[in-house]
């Protein structure tokens, strides 16, 4: 199965949980479009969550009424410092490089997990 088809395939998990939507955008500026979001951008240097971690994270962000949530997974050349700055948590997925392709099928991934795990839901076992 292909990256792309693997990350549409937990996005399609992911809807059982919530309103969810995977879409690619190669402007920097559709971030804008979401001015009230909680937004995460995936960054190299960001902070590492275990699968736990990030769970509980998913767990806040419901219990605190985030009402929309956006992951930003940056291309080839990753975000721009701008993009950075506007991030409320900069999210590292692993210490090594990760083609955006990859990244997004990891990401999608982890929030099936932590959704599953949140709801009793034998997968992340």
């Amino acid at each position: 199965m292909a990256a792309r088809e693997l990350a549409e395939e937990y996005g399609r998990r992911i809807a059982r949980y919530c309103d969810f939507r995977m879409q690619q955008v190669r402007d920097e500026q559709a971030l804008e479009n979401h001015p009230r979001a909680y937004r995460v951008v995936l960054d190299p240097a960001g902070r590492e969550l275990t699968s736990a971690e990030m769970a509980a994270r998913l767990q806040n962000w419901e219990n605190t009424a985030v009402r929309e949530l956006v992951f930003w997974v940056g291309g080839a050349d990753g975000v721009s410092e701008a993009t950075r700055r506007k991030a409320d948590l900069l999210l590292s997925l692993s210490r090594l490089t990760l083609p955006h392709e990859l990244a997004r099928v990891i990401l999608a991934e982890q929030i099936y997990r932590a959704f599953a795990f949140l709801r009793h839901h034998p997968y992340p076992r």
